[in-house]
């Protein structure tokens, strides 16, 4: 069984001038962020390996979200970086095995795209709001039963969609 944790970076802003590679978190996702990480957390969905967009944004969100976690490695992975989905899906592929699950911290619209791409079944109101969109800081939970990253294409099921607002009202998408 594996299980693949597909994280949107938290909310960001555009300060004029600073190149997109290099934007960070506004402070809407700097509140996001952490609470995802929390969820995690209390949910039990420790990954045992991050794969991280190399934007300042990215890596903002996982060291936010990795304050709530046992220390967690980390790639930071140049093709993650608004990479279309079979990129991302490269990426997860060539995964340890020793990591039964992991998160990839990345960019729309690769990671909807990758999260449309993967799931083949699941909850019901998990699909229905994965449909609606793939907000900043929102997850899937992806599971497949597979021995090896390897083997993951469109076999997974969806075990749940959390977005921001989710967690908290206040927490708007």
């Amino acid at each position: 069984m594996r299980r693949l944790l597909l994280l949107r970076h938290a909310k960001s802003d555009r300060p004029p001038g600073v190149s997109d590679i290099d934007r960070p978190l506004d402070a809407r996702g700097r509140e996001a962020a952490p609470r995802m990480g929390a969820y995690l957390a209390s949910e039990g969905l420790k990954p045992d390996l991050a794969l991280v967009s190399p934007s300042k944004r990215t890596r903002e969100t996982w060291e936010a979200v990795a304050t709530a976690l046992d220390a967690v490695p980390v790639r930071i992975v140049e093709t993650i970086y608004e990479a279309p989905p079979a990129a991302l899906l490269a990426a997860v592929r060539e995964s340890p095995d020793t990591a039964d699950t992991l998160i990839l911290v990345g960019h729309n619209p690769g990671t909807e795209a990758l999260a449309d791409m993967l799931v083949a079944e699941g909850a019901r109101a998990a699909q229905k709001r994965l449909a609606q969109g793939f907000p900043t800081a929102a997850l899937a939970v992806i599971e497949f039963d597979v021995a090896h990253w390897s083997e993951v294409g469109r076999n997974g099921r969806l075990e749940r969609f959390v977005r921001p607002k989710d967690l908290s009202p206040d927490l708007t998408d």
